[in-house]
């Protein structure tokens, strides 16, 4: 373990206990450090008090459960732990308006309220995604108004968060960080913190626009290469060839550092920062004179795939003979992605409200995301079973491709459903073997791009 167990151990507060805060925190406090999580939702507070874990991240709850009662994970929704704290984490949503500008108020009003409880010798870590400048001309001011000097009384950088959700307890002990500290000294203490506490490697910068940067490149790339899949995949469907053959071939091709590296397509691009990292990122370039237009293009192709995959399915639906006005569809998986139970702007609503649109009556069963928000996102009571789910059903739409959907009993399936049945694979990725086992069995199978 990085630090040992005594009075030696630093004090961190994490400011912001939602779904990056909580990993990091608990995180650390498995790692040794005495970890305080704060959060004005008084509710998310009291769950994890109790030992419950709210957020559905894999190994999360375990991790929760096993500090339970420890000294190392406490937890709060006034910001008086901050006072005591050595290092302080702000990990707060940071979101967008409709022109792609950032909504200040959550993180101005942490900002404000941590002014007044800074004390000689503590670190600030800014993790919610920003724009360009705002952690040195925003940030830092406002920190600053509480009385204490930047670089005198505490340090300040930008460190973006860079995790995948579904492996995110596991990346973040293995994941260079970038650091953009307000200054060489802020830098250098911000590397010894993450050194000390997670030994991965770092990329360290003076100044924090490089570090702020970096965030809005990351999901910009990932983004546009996502549409890049998607419209290669509909240019599959013309020609009636399997999109991810196609991938595999590309990505043999060496180039720069290593390989094309062509992503896989889906129904869409959902969660909390693709869907609004590149439109910051545009934003912020608009405010000096300059046009992104492949962050414009990506995003326009991404929201048109929920739309396509329903249209994709309704045209098959047509072609075995049933009309989508009063099909049942069961849909597999609610989640932006595979193996989480997120669904902060899924797709997967997209496909469904299509499809109720053209009469389909739809069924939504995911194994990982609560009932209750699958009814508030979906407007659909949440089925208990894939097996009712399923019954009677005219087309099984995976649009989450979670383990269990991909290791599913297709005989058994096969007993379910109506005759004929579409499967359709929106993000299971079935292998050859898979999809040439479903056609046995008699169903039709269709996939983006497949």
């Amino acid at each position: 373990m990085p630090f040992p167990r005594d009075d030696s151990v630093p004090r961190v507060a994490v400011i912001g206990f939602g779904y990056i805060g909580s990993c990091i925190g608990v995180t650390l406090a498995d790692l040794g450090m005495r970890v305080t999580g704060i959060d004005r939702d008084a509710a998310t507070v009291e769950a994890f008090a109790r030992g419950e874990c709210p957020v559905p991240e894999p190994g999360l709850a375990e991790a929760v459960t096993r500090l339970h009662g420890s000294d190392r994970l406490a937890f709060a929704t006034g910001y008086a732990a901050a006072a005591s704290a050595d290092v302080v984490l702000i990990t707060v949503d940071t979101p967008v308006d409709d022109a792609g500008g950032l909504v200040p108020g959550p993180l101005e009003a942490v900002c404000r309220s941590l002014a007044p409880l800074l004390r000689s010798g503590q670190l600030v870590i800014v993790k919610s995604t920003v724009p360009p400048g705002y952690t040195r001309n925003a940030v830092l001011p406002m920190l600053e108004s509480g009385g204490g000097r930047h670089g005198t009384d505490f340090h300040l950088a930008f460190c973006p968060e860079r995790l995948s959700e579904g492996t995110a307890l596991a990346q973040i002990r293995q994941l260079p960080i970038v650091i953009g500290g307000c200054g060489p000294a802020s830098a250098e203490a911000a590397d010894a913190f993450w050194q000390g506490a997670l030994q991965v490697p770092t990329r360290v910068y003076p100044v924090p626009e490089i570090a702020e940067l970096v965030k809005l490149a990351d999901n910009w790339w990932i983004d546009h290469n996502i549409a890049m899949a998607n419209d290669l995949a509909r240019l599959c469907d013309g020609y009636g060839v399997d999109v991810l053959d196609v991938i595999a071939g590309a990505n043999s091709l060496p180039k720069g550092n290593g390989n094309v590296n062509i992503l896989l397509p889906s129904v869409g691009v959902g969660g909390a920062c693709l869907t609004k990292d590149p439109w910051m990122a545009a934003r912020s370039a608009r405010d000096r004179g300059a046009r992104l237009q492949t962050v414009e293009t990506a995003r326009r192709v991404n929201d048109e795939m929920p739309e396509y995959a329903a249209r994709t399915i309704t045209d098959q639906l047509i072609k075995l003979g049933r009309e989508p006005s009063g099909a049942v569809v069961a849909v597999l998986g609610a989640a932006f992605k595979n193996d989480t139970g997120d669904l902060r702007a899924t797709p997967a609503a997209g496909v469904v409200e299509r499809l109720r649109a053209a009469g389909a009556r739809v069924r939504v069963f995911d194994p990982l995301a609560d009932p209750a928000e699958i009814r508030s996102v979906f407007g659909l009571p949440a089925e208990t079973a894939w097996t009712d789910a399923v019954a009677g059903a005219d087309c099984v739409a995976v649009l989450a491709g979670h383990t269990p959907f991909r290791r599913l009993d297709f005989a058994a399936l096969k007993e379910r459903v109506a005759d004929p049945c579409l499967v359709y694979d929106g993000r299971a990725y079935y292998p050859p073997e898979t999809i040439a086992r479903l056609r046995e069995l008699g169903f039709t199978y269709r996939g983006v791009g497949r």
